[in-house]
C-alpha cells in the first residue's frame, strides 16, 4: 500500500513537468540518426539508404586537421554537404577543428560555431542551426551559456543511454555510438525506445577510413536501417525533437550534467 501511494505521488509530481515539456505525447519506437564529423560515406553510402526508407538524420560537420578534411577520399567537401541539406537533412554544428569544448575559452567557442554557421549558409543552408554536437563527447559549463545565447535548441553528447526529456537537459542529450563491435548493444538500446524514452544514435563513417576506431561497416548500418523500417520505428533527425519538446521550458526546468566521456 505505501509503495503503491508513493508511485501515485511520484506520478502526480511529474504531471506539471510533462506539461510544460512535452508538446504532443512522444510515439513509441522513436529514434533519433546523428552523423559525425562529415564523412564522405555518409554522403555516398549512408544517404541513399536514409531517403529510400524516408528517415531523417542529422550531419554534424567539422573540419578536421588530422587526417585533413582537405582529403577529399575521406572527408564529404562543402558542395556534398549542401547537397544533403537539399535532400531534406539536417546540417548541424560540430566545431570547425572538433576542439573539446573544454579546451576553449568562450571567444574562441563562439568562432569555432559561426565558421561552421557561415560556410553552411555559404553552401545554400538557409535555416539557422539549432543542433551542436560535443566533439569527443565532452562537455563543459562555459559551453551550455554560448550555444544558449547563439540560439540553440539541443546539444548531443554520449553516455551510451536513453534520452529521458523529463530528465535529461537538451544540452545534455545522450546517445549511443554505432562501432563495428556492439552490435548486441544497439539491438538492446532499440528495444527501450518505449513509455517516453528515446533512443538517439551517433553514427560516424558507414565505414569510417579517417577514425578506424568509430568505424560501423556499411552492412551493419544497412542491417540497422533495415531493421528499424521493417519494425515500424519513427526515425527523425534531431531538430524534429522540437514537434514533441519545448527546449526552452526544459533548460529552465532540468538540470545540467557534464561528462568528459571519449568516443
Amino acid at each position: 500500500m505505501k509503495r503503491n501511494f508513493a508511485l501515485l505521488c511520484f506520478l502526480l509530481c511529474l504531471q506539471p513537468l510533462f506539461a510544460q515539456i512535452i508538446k504532443k505525447p512522444l510515439p513509441g519506437k522513436l529514434v533519433v540518426l546523428t552523423f559525425d564529423d562529415a564523412i564522405i560515406s555518409h554522403y555516398t553510402n549512408a544517404a541513399p539508404l536514409l531517403e529510400k526508407y524516408h528517415f531523417g538524420a542529422t550531419f554534424f560537420i567539422a573540419e578536421f586537421n588530422d587526417p585533413s578534411f582537405s582529403d577529399k577520399t575521406k572527408y564529404l567537401s562543402w558542395e556534398q554537404i549542401g547537397k544533403l541539406n537539399h535532400m531534406g537533412f539536417e546540417i548541424a554544428n560540430h566545431t570547425r577543428n572538433h576542439i573539446h569544448v573544454n579546451k576553449m575559452d568562450s571567444t574562441r567557442f563562439v568562432s569555432e560555431l559561426i565558421y561552421i554557421e557561415d560556410k553552411a549558409k555559404q553552401y545554400g543552408v538557409k535555416k539557422d542551426m539549432i543542433s551542436f554536437a560535443y566533439p569527443g563527447y565532452t562537455t563543459h559549463p562555459s559551453a551550455v551559456q554560448v550555444l544558449r545565447k547563439k540560439g540553440y535548441l539541443f546539444a548531443r553528447t554520449g553516455g551510451d543511454r536513453v534520452y529521458d526529456p523529463l530528465k535529461d537537459h537538451p544540452y545534455y542529450i545522450p546517445s549511443f555510438s554505432t562501432k563495428a563491435d556492439n552490435r548486441e548493444q544497439i539491438y538492446a538500446a532499440f528495444q527501450r525506445a518505449e513509455k517516453g524514452k528515446i533512443v538517439v544514435l551517433t553514427i560516424h563513417g558507414v565505414p569510417d577510413e579517417a577514425h578506424a576506431w568509430v568505424n560501423t561497416p556499411f552492412s551493419l548500418f544497412q542491417e540497422y536501417m533495415n531493421y528499424l523500417h521493417e519494425n515500424n520505428f519513427k526515425v527523425i533527425a534531431l531538430r524534429d525533437l522540437q514537434q514533441y519538446i519545448d527546449a526552452r521550458e526544459a533548460m529552465t526546468l532540468l538540470s545540467y550534467k557534464t561528462t568528459n566521456a571519449e568516443p
